[in-house]
């Protein structure tokens, strides 16, 4: 299946792998709405595609529903349907529970679930009307196996995985489709969310070898072969990791 024509939403789309996918989805012909916090981010990302014409940028926090209804009634109202959207938003504090501040537990709980719920909701009526649609979210190797200082975030990306898993098996037969990227270690502004600066010193020290770290631009491509399957085709997971990586 082509993306050409096809009509994407996606969330944290400003910057890393939202806006890796972004720019390869317009370079396959696809039409753009992308939602994110920082206005001009938004902006700058669609001057730099391909098809600036074919993007339209929308400031949204994916924790306000009504935001999040906004951002797909625009895809709707502009170009007549939604195809595809992305819930790619994302923060990721690490650090051990003892430690953690429950500040990043709540910001956490209402980015990376929250977040995908309410892209979820808002689109569903769309898709139900039109008989199709795919429903996709970043999830993380860290929704498949555990590893300590980051049991609040494998917690979001395990509760992801499951939401994702849920809505396949409720909404598979109206001929909607969802599936999860799980990326592992990615070399972007995720680890300005990092929050411990021991553990993110860590990682930016790691990201220095390429064997470590997927860039933007891999996972983007995983999620661009997520979304061009035929219509009878529904993949509902992909994990990407660096080759050097071991969990």
């Amino acid at each position: 299946m082509t993306l050409k024509d096809k009509v994407i939403v996606i969330t944290g789309a400003s910057s890393g792998m939202g806006a890796a996918t972004t720019k390869l989805a317009v370079d396959e012909g696809a039409k753009l709405v992308i939602g994110a916090r920082n206005a001009d981010k938004l902006a700058a990302l669609k001057n730099s595609t391909s098809h600036p014409e074919n993007v339209i940028t929308q400031v949204t926090d994916v924790y306000e529903l009504d935001q999040v209804e906004a951002l797909v009634k625009t895809a709707v109202d502009e170009f007549g349907q939604l195809d595809i959207i992305y819930n790619n938003a994302g923060i990721m504090p690490q650090d051990t529970i003892a430690n953690s501040d429950p500040k990043s537990w709540q910001q956490m709980v209402d980015t990376n679930i929250i977040g995908v719920l309410n892209g979820i909701k808002a689109s569903l009526p769309y898709m139900h009307k039109q008989g199709h649609g795919l429903i996709m979210a970043t999830d993380s190797v860290a929704g498949h196996v555990l590893y300590p200082g980051s049991a609040t975030y494998n917690g979001t990306k395990f509760a992801v995985r499951a939401i994702m898993e849920g809505l396949r098996q409720e909404e598979h037969a109206n001929g909607i489709k969802s599936g999860i990227i799980s990326p592992g270690a990615v070399n972007t502004n995720l680890f300005d969310s990092v929050g411990n600066q021991e553990i993110e010193a860590n990682l930016r020290k790691m990201a220095e070898d390429n064997s470590m770290v997927l860039s933007a631009e891999d996972v983007a491509h995983a999620a661009i072969y997520m979304m061009s399957q035929p219509a009878t085709v529904d993949v509902n997971e992909i994990i990407v990791r660096p080759i050097g990586q071991s969990i």
